[in-house]
């Protein structure tokens, strides 16, 4: 099978989003064949470089977000009348603006009316097409002429009261977000000798990085299966709370629409977790295509820890993870100075790095508030002071790995006020930790009744879980073992890899064979394409002289599928 593996600032750059398990992905599917198709963020990350990748990588083929390159293509005429008619559209639909409103949307009158989903598709394949057959439009996208067609539909009449009260830098932002979203549109990716010789195509997760895989599907009818482990949509609502209101609803659309249509397209949506799976619900995702795929995490590192007999430290709270703001140090630093009161002796060791300049600022705040909350204190006149709040880096000599972090604990402690899937979590739960954690994204999913969880924002009641664990070593050796369990059974490399195959076969086993495939001599080489491109059926479960006794998971709850009626054998024959 060839799979085309589509990633937005992540695989195969060094640093970036989904870099590890689309590596471990490529790399445990070695009998598979991957196409890459990368988008880069930033100067620096293409700087950086690549992975080394495995052999059964045969190309990669990657393109810049963080630049526009000039196609140097100038629309005749008559595309830019196309060009404004599909742009148009696109940002009525935005704007909230009904169908056939004049000098805005395309008139439809002749027929019935459009859902506003087929709109925004429509106009999307619209530009596509016109990308194609102009060579690129990447000028049209951030000309004058789009900023000003985007106007006209925050004017237009039904426009929702954000779109109306954009002012021209709204505009100049909106229009601007566009472009670079829409970047791929551009791309010469989607002919036969590119995604079009592939079986399947993964986007790796949503927003732009799908954008390839919608295109492909369009021109070339390859199949496209969507895995996400946090939505754009609420990713945008999360990191844009002091965006102009009129900047914030017009992506906020676009980001709605794009995740909709990608949903309605794919073959197969998966989601990292119920949290991020009922998000897709709510964007429009049809529950018979979703499926839940845990993100698969090496278990080898953290199991020395997690089936060591030795005991951590007793009187330790661990905290490991990135240092920003959503990870609400605060809280954690007033609730210490709680347990502080009634657990005398306890440390607590924050450990980790700072995620950019506001995560190195938040730091040093924290650092401040620990030394105002626990002056240094000292054992006697002649000693030097020592602060039971320590701030320490994975990779120093105490701490040479994750594994040893938790290790240096008897509870691990998790404060975060937004969360996706919680990794330090998964982690600390591989190496037998008993945990406090906030109730927030997937963290209740994740524990599974194997910790304890309380409110998030509520120093108190983070203190109180964790003097109860401090003061049971019996409950915490319970919670630690059922914790590392259920970390094994659902969190490996291996079940993670082992879904997506059998997702991957399923998607290829009903999707129509696309091509033929000659040899030398221009004949049909038989056996090309693999047996399961010719079931016509859905594989399930139907009998249990046919099928393992634990059939694979998408398999659940299908109903049985008929045998096919045997022909009559001649009457000579019986």
């Amino acid at each position: 099978m060839r799979i085309g593996l589509l990633t937005e600032g992540g695989y195969p750059y060094v640093s970036g989003d989904a870099r590890l398990w689309c590596d471990r992905l490529v790399h445990g599917l070695a009998q598979h064949e991957f196409d890459v198709y990368a988008l880069s963020r930033s100067e620096h990350q293409e700087d950086e470089g690549w992975i080394p990748l495995p052999p059964n990588v045969r190309r990669v083929r990657t393109a810049p977000l963080w630049m526009a390159e000039d196609d140097e293509v100038v629309l005749g005429r008559r595309a830019r009348r196309r060009f404004t008619e599909h742009f148009g559209e696109l940002a009525a639909v935005l704007c909230g603006v009904p169908e056939g409103v004049p000098g805005v949307a395309r008139s439809l009158s002749e027929g019935p009316p459009t859902s506003e989903a087929d709109r925004f598709a429509n106009a999307l394949y619209g530009l596509a097409e016109l990308a194609r057959d102009e060579g690129g439009l990447a000028g049209a996208l951030s000309s004058e002429a789009a900023v000003r067609t985007l106007e006209r539909a925050c004017r237009a009449p039904g426009a929702h009261r954000a779109a109306r009260e954009a002012r021209v830098p709204d505009l100049l932002a909106v229009t601007a977000h566009l472009e670079r979203a829409l970047r791929p549109l551009s791309l010469d990716w989607y002919e036969d000798d590119g995604l079009g010789a592939v079986d399947l195509c993964h986007a790796a997760s949503g927003g732009t990085a799908v954008l390839p895989g919608l295109l492909a599907r369009h021109f070339t009818g390859v199949p496209l299966m969507v895995t996400e482990y946090g939505v754009r949509l609420r990713t945008h609502y999360l990191t844009t709370p002091d965006a102009p209101p009129a900047v914030r609803s017009l992506l906020a659309a676009f980001q709605g629409r794009l995740a909709a249509e990608a949903y309605g397209r794919a073959e197969v949506v998966t989601a990292g977790n119920t949290h991020t799976r009922r998000w897709q619900e709510r964007c429009g995702a049809d529950r018979e295509k979703l499926r839940t795929v845990y993100p698969g995490m090496d278990a080898r590192p953290f199991a020395e820890v997690g089936e060591s007999a030795v005991r951590a430290d007793s009187d330790t709270l661990v905290w490991a993870g990135r240092v920003e703001p959503a990870k609400d140090l605060v809280s954690l630093l007033h609730a210490f100075a709680e347990v502080r009161k009634r657990q005398p002796g306890t440390r607590l060791r924050i450990v980790g790095a700072p995620a950019g300049p506001e995560g190195a600022a938040y730091l040093g705040h924290c650092r401040a508030l620990a030394a105002q909350l626990f002056p240094d204190e000292a054992e006697g006149p002649h000693a030097a002071g020592d602060n039971p709040v320590s701030f320490e880096e994975i990779g120093g000599p105490d701490l040479p790995a994750a594994a040893d972090a938790y290790a240096s604990g008897a509870v691990t402690v998790l404060s975060s006020v937004v969360e996706g899937f919680p990794v330090g979590l998964a982690e600390a739960m591989l190496c037998g930790r008993a945990t406090v954690s906030t109730d927030v994204g997937a963290v209740v999913e994740v524990i599974g009744g194997t910790g304890l969880v309380v409110p998030p924002r509520n120093p108190r009641a983070l203190a109180e879980a964790c003097v109860a664990l401090l003061r049971d070593p019996e409950r915490r050796a319970r919670l630690g073992a059922a914790a590392r369990a259920r970390a094994l059974e659902l969190f490996t490399v291996e079940q993670n890899i082992e879904a997506f195959h059998s997702i991957y076969l399923e998607i290829v086993s009903l999707a129509p064979v696309r091509r033929v495939v000659l040899d030398g001599a221009g004949e049909p080489l038989p056996f090309s394409v693999p047996a399961e491109a010719h079931v016509p059926v859905r594989w399930t479960a139907a009998s249990p002289r046919l099928a393992a006794r634990s059939g694979p998971g998408w398999a659940a709850g299908r109903p049985p599928v008929r045998a096919t009626t045997p022909v009559p054998a001649p009457e000579g024959a019986r």
